[in-house]
């Protein structure tokens, strides 16, 4: 009798425990049925007639940034392998922008999300984990965010999402309305609907993985394009496979991309190239993108942008014709105390001024 009670309330807290990963996943199937697809939107060039380029704007979705795929990707991947229940807390490590999209998604199933963050994340970024519930546990050196990640995990009994590692396994790249799919869908009316290139950054690879494995599965002749920082080791790894960290003190201001380490889910296979960015540079574009847009976009999108002039250029040298696909990663609402402040910049010697004439010179409408 008391075998089989205890048989009973075992079996009793498994379906139970089903139950809410159910309920889990529908919600946030349901979040995303209840959003719209993010827009591409097309910008004419002028001064190289043939060539279009379209941005895909991700600072559309709920959390504001292109993260927002992949927090929800990482949440539903760890539900369903069993990684996640109604008691778990949740921890990641982040430079702000995936953690604003997890400590949502956090919120949405009632769980502790607690992010750990280099000291120097913008503080917008900060307000927005805490918006959403999530709790903050910053470092001073970005390099230990993952060994505090697991002992925050380990310490709450928690689980560590660890977006470095399951960003490349985590999204289906065969299709299921992943970025790659969108983009193809919504070039698919233009008058060149499969580009020449796409243009992604890399902050854990797992966009550029799902793009090349996309474009590759759908046999597609587009070649795709990884901006790096210039303080960043995945262009250095993809040169030469032995590069597998930077030196100490050295990395870049831009928030989202570019690692002091190879993540897991970088994949250099398939990329077809990789164009180093100054820091300078990525915010000169950013600049002129944004007087070019009428609203303030993110740094990231500045270090996309300069590898698309690069391309740009070499397409115009050919005497070819075709699109150009990149990101609109975030807006820049979370950087007017950083990239949008002037003193902020010139304190730390980044001179964007020339970058911004030049990016404006090429976007120019008129």
């Amino acid at each position: 009798m008391g075998t089989n009670g205890a048989s009973m309330t075992v079996e009793r807290s498994k379906a139970d425990l089903c139950a809410w990963r159910m309920e889990a996943i529908r919600r946030i199937e349901a979040d995303y049925n209840r959003s719209a697809d993010t827009h591409l939107i097309r910008v004419d060039l002028p001064r190289y007639p043939g060539i279009t380029l379209y941005l895909k704007d991700e600072s559309s979705h709920p959390t504001g940034s292109l993260k927002h795929r992949l927090a929800r990707s990482l949440f539903l991947y760890a539900l369903c392998n069993g990684w996640i229940g109604p008691d778990t807390c949740v921890i990641e490590s982040s430079s702000g922008s995936t953690a604003v999209s997890e400590a949502y998604f956090a919120k949405m199933l009632g769980l502790r999300f607690i992010a750990v963050v280099p000291a120097s994340t913008a503080a917008p970024k900060l307000d927005a984990i805490r918006f959403h519930g999530g709790e903050i546990h910053t470092v001073d050196d970005p390099r230990t965010v993952y060994d505090v990640s697991n002992a925050l995990a380990a310490k709450t009994g928690g689980h560590y999402l660890d977006q470095f590692t399951y960003a490349e396994r985590a999204t289906d790249w065969r299709g299921n309305n992943n970025i790659a799919e969108s983009i193809f869908a919504q070039m698919s009316a233009e008058e060149y609907p499969v580009p020449e290139w796409i243009v992604c950054g890399a902050g854990t690879g797992g966009t550029s993985a799902t793009i090349g494995r996309y474009i590759a599965y759908q046999r597609h002749g587009t070649r795709l394009c990884v901006a790096d920082p210039v303080h960043s080791v995945f262009h250095r790894h993809f040169a030469d496979r032995r590069a597998l960290s930077l030196p100490e003190g050295c990395g870049s201001c831009i928030e989202g991309i570019g690692r002091p380490r190879v993540e897991p889910s970088f994949i250099p296979s398939v990329i077809d190239r990789m164009i180093a960015v100054e820091d300078a540079a990525s915010i000169g574009a950013m600049r002129a993108l944004s007087a070019r847009l009428g609203r303030r976009v993110g740094g990231s999108t500045g270090t996309n942008l300069i590898a698309c002039a690069t391309l740009i250029a070499e397409m115009a040298a050919a005497g070819e014709r075709g699109s150009i696909v990149t990101l609109l990663c975030d807006g820049g609402e979370r950087y007017g105390c950083t990239y949008y402040d002037d003193a902020w910049l010139d304190a730390r010697g980044i001179d964007w001024r020339p970058h911004a004439a030049q990016m404006a010179a090429l976007l120019a409408g008129d």
